[in-house]
């Protein structure tokens, strides 16, 4: 059995981060704070950005003031002209403090992520001073690229590095935690970083060389734009969940009419989702596959005699066809996106003229139909009765995935050898 290996390198990679962060204060602690003001500044934004972090948003950087500062707190080299000597224990411990005085308010209210959250940071953070502080401490950033245009390239660079080590990281954890393919995670948290990430990027490296030359103050100029980016964010998370709330509404009206049992459409729509995971689809596919499993149904509101409890899986072919073109029309109706109609549409057909969307989507909701009517035992019936219609109604490879997800989720479920 793999299942009990993902919490056990989780707890790893946290346990990782608890020793650095220990270590880093325990030291800066014994030797004292250099360079006070720099720390406090740092620390003040630090924790100002994640008093500010959303909870709920699906972007990959809940808190981007709070990162920015943070990198550019590990890639500062100078504070108005003058050298600093903060070093990697200092900077780690600076940025672990300010994140957890920033994050008692979440913790308070039992929002989010906290522990994968403050890993990240203080990993990511260690990563981009160990990266730059000992080259710059010893003189080899100077000797290799000198001042102007060739040292900010260089710590642009840097940033990038320490971004793709943050992705790396973020999909490394996500696996860990949810065993869902790594490559698609990465593929999902590169994309993220090309959103938000690359204005937190940005920021960081304007923020270390403005306060190169400017002194500290240069921090309060430069986090009004990313603070005005993140509101931005915040406004389009908060669109995007009233469009999933319409979506939603809409696929209950089957429910309503009575056309299908209550809970269906967002059951299916829950376990097509974590099987499209399975199978490694990307954030905007699994989003598409989401919206159209929930609105599967929607067709039979246009019958005028609804299908018996709504199971559809059980029907000739020819009208599985009829009611999934209906349902198709409904959808365009709506004004939603119509790769989701396109979906709907095909969900009839045989899987092997079907999108892999489509395929998951009748897999899943023949599956929750049949379990529902099998009684006790359901599940196992359901699934072995989707392996027998494997020659032409469900994709193999979609009814395995489906098999793995039900036996995560605590159901004893013989996969196929």
């Amino acid at each position: 059995m793999t299942a009990p290996r993902a919490p056990l390198a989780l707890t790893l990679v946290r346990a990782t981060a608890a020793v650095l962060a220990v270590l880093a204060l325990a030291v800066t602690l014994w030797h004292g704070i250099d360079e006070r003001g720099a720390a406090l500044a740092f620390g003040v934004l630090i924790a100002v950005g994640e008093l500010a972090r959303w909870s709920g948003a699906e972007e990959r950087e809940s808190a981007p003031l709070a990162a920015a500062g943070a990198l550019a707190y590990a890639l500062l080299g100078e504070n108005g002209g003058h050298p600093t000597h903060d070093g990697v224990p200092q900077i780690v411990a600076v940025v672990t403090a300010a994140s957890l005085l920033g994050c008692v308010p979440h913790v308070a209210k039992g929002r989010g992520p906290t522990a994968d959250h403050l890993t990240r940071r203080v990993l990511t953070v260690g990563f981009a001073a160990v990266c730059f502080q000992p080259l710059y401490g010893r003189g080899r950033l100077h000797e290799w690229a000198g001042d102007g245009p060739p040292y900010a390239a260089l710590v642009v660079a840097l940033l990038v590095l320490t971004a793709l080590w943050d992705a790396v990281l973020a999909a490394a954890m996500a696996h860990a935690r949810t065993r869902w393919p790594f490559g698609p995670l990465l593929r999902d948290e590169l994309r993220g970083t090309l959103g938000i990430g690359s204005a937190v990027c940005a920021t960081g490296a304007v923020m270390a060389l403005a306060v190169a030359v400017a002194g500290l103050w240069a921090l309060l100029v430069f986090s009004l734009p990313l603070l005005l980016t993140q509101l931005s964010f915040r406004r389009y998370a908060a669109v995007r969940a009233t469009y999933r709330q319409t979506i939603a509404s809409l696929a209950r009206a089957t429910e309503i009419a009575g056309c299908t049992p209550a809970g269906h459409a967002r059951r299916v729509a829950a376990l097509s989702r974590a099987v499209g995971r399975e199978l490694g689809l990307s954030g905007p596919e699994l989003t598409v596959l989401e919206y159209a499993a929930l609105m599967h149904d929607i067709g039979q509101l246009s019958l005028v005699d609804p299908v018996h409890a709504g199971a559809t899986a059980t029907l000739a072919p020819a009208d599985q066809r009829r009611i999934a073109l209906l349902g198709g029309a409904v959808v365009r109706q709506t004004g939603v996106d119509a790769e989701v109609a396109v979906v709907v549409e095909r969900q009839a057909d045989p899987y092997r003229e079907q999108p892999v969307s489509a395929r998951i989507v009748r897999a899943v909701n023949a599956y929750e139909e049949k379990a529902r009517e099998a009684g006790p035992g359901g599940p196992l019936k359901a699934l072995e009765e989707l392996r027998l219609g494997t020659a032409r109604d469900y994709q193999p490879e979609v009814v395995e995935s489906l098999a793995r997800v039900l036996a995560r989720d605590g159901l004893t479920l013989p996969l196929a050898g």
